[in-house]
């Protein structure tokens, strides 16, 4: 494979700093690299624009990479995914077509500081008062303090750790609920393990920190919007399809929720015409999580050296089917 022309797509490059964020000068010199900043859905386009290469490297999970697609791609031989896992890529048929997929590190901390950071807005109001100063005016609203919140927390794997621990710091009342977390586990993170009807009706602030799958998807409905209080707010760093987007919005709208703040959608970049883009009471950011210089450097560093590992016969972090 490096006897020739090795191409490298990098996609999804939204900032366009993923050439800073590494050294790709270190690969060898038969190696292309070709950077997208745009982005594509599934379709002939894409499909066009990958097929002339051998190596595909995917910003998290931006871009799907379904049967469909890959069995479209004959160059291609190496798929790297930033992230130490990958639940949009169809990794049976990439074993079955002989593509390697790898993964990189994933420091994690980011997406916990950016959960604290949505809670303290919408506690503070400060999307409001923000426009009021904005537009001449002044104090508009009452916030309320951490300090003394019951925080519960969905999920209590590293993420929900991390929040959890930076919770802590701000004096919050923290408790955790998910299928099968254990005492043993909240006692290592110092939270409470209570129910999920008790952590969605006394909570004033909920987090979610799960991984998609058929368990989790839609687990967040209308049944469980209308067990929390209505001076209680919502906040979702981990996947869209976790919380019945409809569900919310008419939780919103009726004010049978205090408020809400996303960073991940079911449908990823948000359609510009979506409803979530103007409901009421919901902060939205576009799935910033990871999205922070020192997250990307890690990303795109070991993507490089995956890359020279692979080409070089060398292992590479390889994800396999579970």
């Amino acid at each position: 494979m490096t006897a020739r022309r090795v191409r490298v797509a990098v996609l999804d490059d939204y900032q366009e700093v993923a050439s800073v964020c590494a050294d790709w000068s270190t690969l060898p010199n038969a190696v292309e690299v070709t950077i997208f900043s745009d982005h594509l859905d599934f379709g002939p386009e894409l499909i066009a624009r990958l097929e002339p290469f051998d190596v595909v490297c995917a910003m998290r999970e931006r871009t799907p990479f379904p049967r469909q697609l890959l069995e479209r791609l004959p160059h291609l031989r190496l798929l790297v995914t930033t992230g130490r896992r990958n639940a949009a890529i169809d990794l049976a048929a990439a074993t079955e077509l002989g593509i390697t997929v790898c993964g990189t590190g994933s420091p994690g901390h980011a997406t916990a500081e950016l959960t604290l950071a949505l809670m303290l807005a919408l506690a503070r109001n400060l999307i409001a008062e923000q426009q009021s100063v904005g537009t001449g005016g002044w104090q508009v609203g009452l916030g309320r303090d951490l300090r003394g919140a019951r925080l519960g927390i969905i999920g209590l794997g590293r993420l929900g750790a991390a929040v959890a621990r930076l919770a802590a710091g701000f004096g919050m009342e923290i408790s955790a609920w998910s299928e099968n977390l254990t005492d043993e586990r909240c006692r290592h993170v110092g939270v409470q393990l209570i129910e999920r009807e008790t952590l969605l009706r006394e909570s004033d602030f909920i987090s979610i920190h799960l991984r998609l799958s058929q368990r989790t998807t839609g687990l967040i409905g209308s049944a469980e919007l209308a067990l929390i209080k209505p001076t209680a707010y919502l906040i979702n760093t981990s996947r869209g399809g976790i919380v019945d987007e409809e569900a919310l919005i008419y939780a919103l709208e009726s004010g049978t929720l205090a408020g809400a703040a996303l960073d991940v959608y079911t449908t990823e970049p948000l359609p510009p015409d979506h409803p979530l883009r103007s409901t009421p009471g919901l902060l939205t950011t576009p799935h910033i999580g990871y999205v922070t210089r020192e997250t990307y450097e890690v990303f795109y560093a070991e993507t490089v050296e995956a890359i020279a590992a692979f080409l070089g016969g060398a292992p590479v972090r390889v994800l396999t089917p579970s």
